[in-house]
């Protein structure tokens, strides 16, 4: 009976003896830390971009006008580069992530949605748009940035390694989102709902162990701390249901319009401005960088960047935004992404359902802290709404303003929000995954 060996000092041979599957083990830890590093890079580049824009419109009292001239003109600079050498890069990067793990996608053609390179043009065409002041964010962008990173990984592994492409996608993106919010179950959730869904996660350890590695590194830097702080919740009554409903429904409306408005003016339509996209892209992008300097000017700057400040100051309850602010940060960012360069919109899309629900609580006669609970679910609402997906949109939120207070109002805002969102639009990033085939199908640009 005890002639064999036991199991487990028979495992832990085989584990102990198989020196290449360590070494395969040990590269793609190693590149999950890199990603770490590379999302924290890009978030101190990002940042220095934003105080730069801030810099030029504040540096004169004309700066201000002088960013009518400015904006437009960088914005064409990077349309042109992107255009010219990265046009993988184009848009916000989470459509090529989704169009790289489709099944029918060539293995050849992922280099030109995912790869390293890709990343290292990424970070600086998104840092020179927030240096214009366009209304976009990087944590999408993120997500391109953390697959790309990962994927190199896999020219440095074995044929043994059990690890694939799609896997090391799934991993590397998982990681550079949670890295970008420090919000470790959003990324793993993130992988779950909006990356895996044709495909079973084969290696939900490696996807877990990577993006635990990459947090370290951007924790090990910025301190564990909460993206927007820690929300002050008082006391959640029956007072706020009906205010809280309206938050749900008017986020879910205005978050499935926005996705559509992507949408079809990514794909275009038979229409004269689509017309004119198409034929003069350049000039085109210059109109909308001068709409959104237009806007900037009318909010006294607040709506360019991804609206960091607003946002954490509206949760304080210390903000003093412009009455319009919702409508003008809504205007500014669908005309940042459509005029085709490298934009993100999670960080956006949390400051206007801030705004929302900032603009709901007015409505109701609340204010200050009484107003926090609805702004947070202005938030979620929003998030979901846009992206389909309502369980990373309520972990992401409840991980950035600790909101583990308001846990079933946030899932139930996130729920009743994208539900309301379906009937308006298809899932956003599927739909965009599509416009990014048609367009690579497509000769380069010269």
């Amino acid at each position: 009976m005890h002639d064999h060996e036991p199991d487990f000092w028979r495992n832990l041979k085989d584990e102990l003896s198989g020196g290449a599957r360590w070494i395969d083990r040990a590269v793609v830890l190693l590149f999950a830390a890199l990603t770490g590093a590379v999302v924290v890079g890009f978030t101190l580049l990002a940042d220095a971009a934003s105080r730069a824009f801030d810099w030029v419109a504040g540096a004169t009292p004309l700066g201000s006008w002088i960013a009518l001239a400015w904006t437009p003109a960088l914005a064409v600079a990077v349309l042109w580069f992107t255009r010219r050498f990265a046009p993988g890069a184009l848009g916000s990067g989470v459509p090529q992530v989704v169009l790289a793990l489709d099944d029918d996608t060539p293995e050849s053609a992922r280099g030109a949605l995912v790869s390293l390179r890709l990343s290292m043009h990424k970070i600086g065409l998104v840092c020179a748009g927030l240096m214009a002041g366009l209304s976009i964010g990087r944590e999408g962008p993120t997500v391109q940035v953390g697959a790309g990173v990962m994927l190199h990984a896999k020219r440095w592994l074995s044929e043994r390694a059990g690890v694939d492409g799609h896997d090391l996608i799934v991993a590397g993106a998982a990681a550079g989102i949670a890295a970008a919010f420090n919000t470790p179950l959003g990324g793993i959730v993130f992988a779950i709902e909006q990356l895996s869904r044709r495909r079973s996660m084969t290696h939900s350890g490696l996807v877990i162990a990577c993006i635990v590695l990459s947090g370290l590194v951007a924790v090990s830097v910025f301190g564990n701390l909460s993206y927007f702080g820690e929300l002050r919740v008082q006391q959640l009554d029956w007072q706020l249901l009906l205010p809280g409903l309206g938050v749900a429904l008017a986020s879910g409306l205005a978050g499935g319009l926005f996705a559509r408005l992507l949408v079809a003016s990514a794909r275009g339509l038979p229409d004269r401005v689509s017309r004119w996209r198409r034929a003069a892209p350049l000039r085109f992008a210059a109109a909308c960088a001068f709409g959104v300097a237009l806007i900037g000017l009318a909010s006294d700057g607040s709506t360019a960047g991804a609206g960091y400040a607003a946002t954490r100051a509206l949760l304080e309850g210390t903000a003093e935004v412009p009455p319009l602010y919702t409508l003008m940060k809504f205007c500014a960012t669908w005309l940042s992404a459509w005029s085709g360069v490298p934009a993100g919109v999670f960080a956006p899309s949390l400051a206007i359902g801030a705004g929302l629900g900032h603009d709901v609580a007015a409505l109701a006669g609340l204010a200050g802290e009484a107003a926090i609970p609805l702004i947070a679910l202005g938030m979620v609402g929003f998030l979901a709404a846009t992206t389909q997906g309502p369980i990373t949109a309520f972990i992401i939120v409840m991980e950035m303003v600790s909101g583990h207070a308001m846990v079933l109002s946030l899932m139930a805002t996130a729920l009743l929000a994208s539900g309301v969102a379906r009937l308006l639009t298809r899932p956003m990033y599927v739909e965009l995954a599509g416009v990014v085939a048609e367009t690579l199908a497509k000769p380069a640009p010269r």
